[in-house]
């Protein structure tokens, strides 16, 4: 049996490329996610007639064949799929154009466009594949909310040569707005122009970037909109708006770039959130300080040398490394033992030469490789940081790499290793007094 799939909490790119895909492989079933995006829900909700979606209990994984993913190819992001990672006999085929993921595949097409449609959009065009009139419209609707009406920095131009395509096949644009067109009431209006009162702007790095703070009550939809809104209003290169719920203790934290140079999915990715995109971004945090959230952004963003929370301070040492020619197998049984999730690989002279972490350990497909030297799956010219420097100077490396951990150095020699989770505790105020 084939299925095909994307990512929870589903987005109309997300929808339009499982509907795309489909008609890219008529035999495979589509498997819809149970979590949905409000705006996914209401349009599936008149036009459900139109398409025939599987929920994910609806398969017997047993009896899968050919795992089709779209708009993803991360494990951690699939609903009650992840007992096929497993499978040695499994084919996997991927259609994305998010860049970081851990699937593994030789059918594989990803290519870094605004939205994950354009790309099936090609295939679809190029095998002169019929697509209806509703098809074209939930299409460009999934095109259209990947890419910001065509105005973030991500969009290329094959997705406009898609868009025009997609009008060519009468997609409907006052649908398309209809369902493009989120909720903006009281509650939002309220938070926005409170928003706008305490605006302030900063000039950090040569960008101009405003960060506001709100306390929050209840439950406000769409705040995501808002932000971007009040960047647009405020007019500054990068807005964040950090929302805290007191009676909740949380703390939610949505950014917006219309720029490149400022990376806000990948800058929220590394303090606990996500973002698919450099111009969008969120994270939600329980138990910090606002201020502290603030600060951390601000540090983050300035490149700010100045703190006194030093790597001497967070790191952790001894460190326990392997060698080499370990083979996986040791290496897996000494991260469980030791209850870790990597650490450093060194050559005979005890020169650091790669990382090993559990994210490597999922490009392994055969039983048979664990019997394979680590050096075969560790991840090669490890960035390294000397140990005078600060849980900042490491924060931004993390961040500019998107990596876990890094190894400690002085004097050429392996002193230490600090992790994300380290470098956060300053950011999250978890230092001792």
């Amino acid at each position: 049996m084939k299925i095909i799939t994307t990512h929870k909490g589903t987005d109309f790119d997300a929808l339009s490329s499982l509907v795309a895909a489909h008609l890219l492989y008529p035999e495979a079933k589509p498997v819809l996610p149970n979590t949905i995006n409000p705006n996914v829900k209401a349009f599936l909700s008149i036009h459900k007639d139109l398409f025939d979606f599987y929920s994910p209990k609806d398969i017997t994984l047993d009896h899968v064949t050919t795992l089709i993913v779209v708009d993803t190819h991360s494990w951690d992001r699939l609903e009650n799929m992840q007992v096929l990672q497993e499978r040695d006999d499994l084919e996997v085929i991927i259609f994305d154009h998010h860049l970081k993921g851990d699937m593994q595949s030789d059918q594989k097409t990803i290519s870094e466009t605004g939205a994950a449609i354009s790309i099936l959009i090609q295939e679809i065009k190029n095998k002169n594949i019929f697509i209806t009139p509703i098809q074209a419209t939930l299409f460009l609707i999934g095109l259209y909310e990947d890419t910001g009406n065509m105005t973030f920095p991500s969009t290329l131009s094959v997705d406009a040569y898609t868009a025009g395509y997609l009008l060519e096949k009468n997609a409907d644009l006052n649908i398309v707005s209809t369902f493009l067109r989120q909720a903006y009431g009281k509650k939002q209006k309220d938070v926005l122009f409170e928003m706008i009162q305490k605006a302030k702007r900063t000039e950090i790095s040569g960008f101009s970037v405003s960060i506001a703070k709100m306390d929050i009550e209840g439950q406000v939809q769409n705040l995501s909109m808002v932000v971007q809104m009040y960047r647009e209003i405020v007019n500054v290169d990068a807005a964040f708006g950090i929302f805290f719920d007191k009676e909740r203790n949380k703390c939610m934290i949505i950014g917006r770039s219309r720029i490149d140079e400022i990376n806000v999915g990948l800058l929220m990715r590394n303090i606990g959130g996500g973002g698919g995109h450099p111009g969008a971004g969120s994270a939600l945090l329980k138990g910090v300080n606002p201020d502290i959230v603030e600060e951390m952004l601000l540090e983050l963003l300035s490149g700010n040398q100045h703190t006194s929370v030093m790597l001497s301070d967070l790191m952790s040492y001894p460190v326990v490394t392997v060698r080499e020619d370990t083979t996986i197998e040791e290496v897996a049984m000494i991260l469980r033992d030791m209850g870790c999730s990597g650490m450093p690989v060194v050559d005979s002279e005890d020169h650091v030469v790669g990382i090993i972490s559990r994210r490597d350990f999922k490009k392994i497909r055969k039983s048979k490789q664990m019997q394979s030297p680590v050096k075969a799956f560790m991840s090669q010219n490890p960035v390294t940081i000397e140990h005078d420097k600060n849980a900042i100077e490491a924060a931004k490396l993390m961040i500019k790499h998107d990596i876990g951990r890094i190894p400690v150095m002085k004097d050429n020699k392996l002193i230490g290793i600090i992790t994300r989770s380290d470098a956060m505790m300053y950011f999250y105020d978890l230092l001792p007094h």
